[in-house]
């Protein structure tokens, strides 16, 4: 299994770290990439992580395309963090590198569970897993005041949300008897007028609403994102956020899909609220980190799209819209952990003359900056191309005209993004207050990294083929 993989190797480096001399525990990251390719070609090759297609552990653990999809999703990510890690190695407090390292890899296990959780037992144990060791992520530079109060802030306000998670576990448990979610969906019929029973969904709902940081539930995002490591961040942007979808996934369509398709207007109000919050609030940022704060936010209502598509279509949109986010948020926190490792602050004017200092992340940072904003011919442009198309499409069947609001609200956010996605490109190339034009040194690991991301951008824009089937088979799993 993939999770027994990958919490044994964050074991090994833990144990590592007591023998490997201090100015080569970097290296320890790069050893544990190595490892990450390795069960990431195994899953490409094989039929499953790992292993074959079924469930496990009473139907508690499942193994489909679905959880297939999202683990080589997971590990993808974790690869990338890995590299950003081991450049920002030097900023994290002497003898701490290699924990560092082991905390990513046991939050990567925590994102696997989620994968293949179908059950609200396995379900709450991988997501306190994941939040239990980004608590620790957030605060890792403990001499920074800055990361100790995002660690306090998401402490609590995770806390909380688990405790409606864990409260609406109960309601459901309560009110059915069942906590598998194959077995849930044969009996919520029978409890759809029940008010328990659709507080206990609402109460979950609410939970992963925290984990994607959906509108009502988004208010720490800004905070931590700015205060934790660069390379917590960007795994937070997308590994977590990703998790907290696919649990969404599972519960909406494998455990309740009959109280999924009454509350389409609902999940229509909160993508649209969460894209246009995301996307206003963004606009007067100038802290880099605390823009993509917002604007992961607004992502989030982007991914809700899909979700309240209702449909094939749509889950499968809200997949290909997360592998491209993988690259393009990557290689944006990537450009971010090169430039302003050794500035005061994380303003935007930290980047200019960028292009002077250095071409490769000046294009690399406008590459993912065109491409959040939904640019043709880059990945984010085909996500939210897909993900409109399966609202109008649901629109069309439905007649709800709700639909077509939610379309419009998201052209609207589309276009409200071009202005500070483009301020970021400003800065970099037309900024008249340079006042630094020293270059900037790439080492050769992360000029891989970046490489990758790009790549990775224009393939998932450009051949969109291979990975939408595969994203249409893994939705497939959720019916």
């Amino acid at each position: 299994m993939l999770e027994i993989s990958v919490i044994g190797l964050g074991l090994v480096l833990m144990l590592a770290d007591l023998f490997v001399p201090a100015e080569r525990r970097r290296f320890i990251g790069y050893a544990a990439i190595a490892a990450l390719a390795v069960l990431l070609v195994t899953s490409l090759s094989g039929n499953g992580s790992c292993g074959q297609f079924g469930t496990a552990f009473g139907g508690m653990f499942v193994n489909d395309a679905l959880s297939l999809f999202f683990k080589q999703l997971f590990i993808v990510a974790a690869i990338l963090v890995l590299f950003m890690a081991a450049e920002f190695s030097d900023k994290l407090a002497e003898g701490s590198v290699a924990e560092y390292y082991s905390l990513i890899l046991f939050a990567l296990a925590g994102m696997l569970f989620a994968a293949s959780s179908n059950d609200f037992t396995m379900l709450f144990v991988s997501i306190e897993l994941i939040t239990i060791t980004f608590y620790v992520l957030v605060s890792f530079q403990r001499g920074k005041l800055q990361s100790l109060e995002a660690g306090v802030k998401y402490l609590i306000l995770g806390a909380l949300s688990s405790s409606f998670m864990v409260f609406g576990i109960a309601l459901i448990w309560g009110t059915t008897g069942e906590l598998n979610f194959t077995k849930l969906a044969a009996v919520a019929p029978q409890f759809e007028s029940s008010r328990i029973f659709l507080l206990g969904v609402l109460l979950v709902l609410v939970g992963l609403g925290f984990k994607i940081a959906a509108f009502p539930f988004q208010i720490w995002a800004p905070d931590v994102y700015q205060g934790a490591p660069t390379p917590t961040t960007a795994f937070l942007a997308i590994g977590s956020k990703a998790a907290g979808v696919v649990l969404l996934l599972r519960v909406l369509f494998t455990a309740v899909p009959g109280v999924t398709a009454h509350w389409a207007n609902l999940l229509i109000v909160i993508s649209g609220i969460t894209i246009l919050y995301g996307n206003l609030c963004a606009i007067p940022q100038r802290n880099l980190k605390r823009l993509l704060g917002y604007s992961s936010i607004a992502h989030a209502g982007y991914l809700l799209l899909g979700v309240a598509a209702l449909s094939a279509s749509g889950q499968s949109a809200v997949m290909y819209y997360l592998a491209g986010y993988v690259f393009t948020v990557m290689a944006a926190f990537f450009v971010i952990t090169l430039v302003m490792r050794h500035l005061p602050t994380e303003d935007i004017s930290g980047l200019a003359g960028l292009n002077q200092r250095s071409p490769l992340l000046a294009a690399t940072l406008t590459i993912a900056m065109v491409s959040l904003a939904g640019i043709p011919p880059l990945a984010g442009f085909f996500g939210k191309f897909l993900l409109l198309k399966a609202v109008i499409e649901t629109a069309q069947v439905t007649h709800n005209h709700g639909y077509y609001c939610l379309v419009f609200t998201a052209l609207a956010g589309v276009i409200i993004s071009l202005y500070y996605y483009f301020g970021v490109i400003r800065a970099i190339y037309w900024s008249k207050d340079v006042s630094d034009v020293s270059p900037i040194e790439v080492s050769a690991p992360a000029k891989v990294s970046l490489w990758i991301c790009i790549v990775g951008i224009f393939w998932v824009g450009l051949f969109p083929n291979a990975l939408l089937n595969f994203a249409l088979l893994a939705a497939q799993s959720l019916h």
